[in-house]
């Protein structure tokens, strides 16, 4: 005892001393006087000056990220957890939870907290951190698509694919003669905003139809494969579209949008035939035994981030590179688990829901203020459920399939989520959509990704009990 008391005496003699001589050197530098009491503004006591101190800091840019990414993170975790009660994905919670921190709800009811939680200034940091996300998202996503564990489904899965791809997409064209005119911005061309209505009506989400596949058990059950191999293919065909699409609107001119285009191929050659197999020499190791050294992260990272910055400088968006990224990664299980373990949580938990609250603020559902423009949303919603249904329910009968799994099938492929809403960014950024009509389409994404579970309960009424007893198996004919 006597002496841990004499380690502390000493201990404060010395440290007592240390700042006598502070004291003493910093007053001679400023000719005498205490230089941290010099120009002082202080005005009042104590309790005056708390307030001033924590206003004067709680201004300050990091201040404000981190109030925003908290606000950001409580809610949308609460709105998921909200959302799982009624039997729905996360990401219909944390699609919600933007909604409600946006302009649509927060800046109505609260304009001050608004203001105060995301001002104008602010804006550009969050896209920053929501495209970094979506990056990483995209990479994961590639990564994920096991093409060549689909080989026996292959032929069913890219007819029920592609017939679900090719009818929206028509009708989505169709359905652009009649918004065109009162929806479309300013000094786009029609062929442009049809074209991206299109790709707008087409697309399936991939990474919410696995999840809710898992959720609802059919995972590794014929419905579930094939839903899972006809999502797939659906990724990767609706992301080439849209990465020609892109193209031919960025390059403004038909002789540049070839240029683009020609661009577009050499990189993804590149990407396959010479980044591919540097990969699989580099990685080698890691394959078998799933752990990557720093040296192996750091080359998969600068592969997803070089592939997302040359995609960007061609004009094809940085988030197509990310993906391709992905998929051209070598995908042993091992090591596929082990990179989304590093990757996913932080994406999927902080960085994604940064990018549903910017599409939350930017989306303004209180344009469509008037019955015509709700008329118009239903068809959009209509449209969209029908091309995606209908397609894929007709074409997977033509392969044998009965109509009641067909039909399943249709419901699960209509499933569009976050992948959407990264499409409908993308067109918003480039000035292809109007407020009103980016509004709509957001209000379409949510609707089809929550109506995919109780489509799937009215199409499949016995699937618990199925599940409780044996695997759901899809019947052919």
């Amino acid at each position: 005892m006597k002496k841990t008391l004499l380690h502390i005496l000493t201990y404060g003699l010395i440290l007592s001393a240390a700042l006598v001589i502070l004291f003493f050197i910093l007053s001679l530098g400023s000719g005498g006087s205490p230089v941290l009491l010099q120009n002082s503004s202080d005005q009042g006591g104590w309790l005056d000056i708390a307030p001033q101190v924590l206003t004067q800091h709680a201004h300050q840019p990091l201040v404000g990220l981190l109030i925003q990414i908290l606000s950001i993170l409580i809610l949308s975790r609460a709105c998921a957890w909200v959302v799982r009660l009624f039997g729905q994905p996360r990401v219909i919670g944390e699609m919600i939870a933007g909604i409600l921190l946006g302009k649509s709800v927060l800046a109505l009811l609260w304009p001050a907290g608004y203001d105060f939680l995301f001002p104008e200034a602010s804006m550009p940091q969050l896209y920053f951190f929501s495209q970094i996300g979506l990056i990483f998202f995209m990479f994961i996503v590639g990564l994920e698509l096991r093409l060549s564990s689909l080989k026996r489904s292959a032929s069913a899965a890219v007819v029920i694919s592609h017939a679900s791809i090719l009818l929206p997409f028509l009708l989505g064209v169709l359905l652009a003669l009649g918004l065109y005119r009162q929806y479309c911005p300013p000094g786009i061309a029609f062929s442009s905003f049809a074209l991206f209505m299109g790709i707008a009506m087409s697309i399936t989400a991939f990474p919410v139809l696995a999840r809710i596949i898992q959720e609802k058990q059919l995972s590794g059950t014929s419905l579930g494969s094939m839903a899972i191999a006809c999502a797939a293919i659906d990724d990767v065909t609706a992301w080439c579209l849209l990465a020609a699409v892109l193209g031919l609107v960025k390059a403004g001119s038909m002789k540049s949008a070839v240029v683009v285009l020609i661009m577009a191929v050499i990189y993804v050659l590149f990407m396959v035939k010479v980044i591919r197999p540097l990969a699989q020499r580099v990685l080698r190791h890691a394959t078998v035994d799933g752990k990557t050294t720093s040296s192996q992260l750091a080359f998969i990272f600068a592969i997803g981030l070089g592939s997302a910055l040359v995609s960007e400088v061609i004009g094809i968006h940085a988030l197509f590179g990310a993906f391709l990224a992905g998929a051209i990664m070598p995908h042993q299980l091992t090591l596929r688990i082990n990179l989304c373990a590093k990757i996913e949580h932080l994406t999927t938990v902080v960085l994604l829901p940064i990018f549903f609250t910017y599409t939350g603020i930017r989306v303004q559902i209180g344009l469509l203020d008037n019955w015509q423009a709700w008329q118009h949303c239903a068809a959009i919603i209509a449209v969209a459920t029908v091309g995606k249904m209908v397609g894929a329910a007709v074409a997977a009968r033509s392969k044998g399939i009965k109509w009641r799994d067909a039909w399943a099938l249709g419901a699960l492929m209509n499933t569009r989520g976050l992948m959407e809403l990264v499409v409908l960014n993308i067109g918003y950024d480039i000035g292809i959509l109007s407020p009103q009509i980016f509004a709509m389409l957001v209000v379409m994404a949510l609707v089809t990704t929550f109506m995919t579970g109780p489509l799937l309960a009215l199409i499949l009424p016995g699937l618990r009990q199925k599940q409780r007893s044996h695997p759901y198996e899809m019947q052919t004919s």
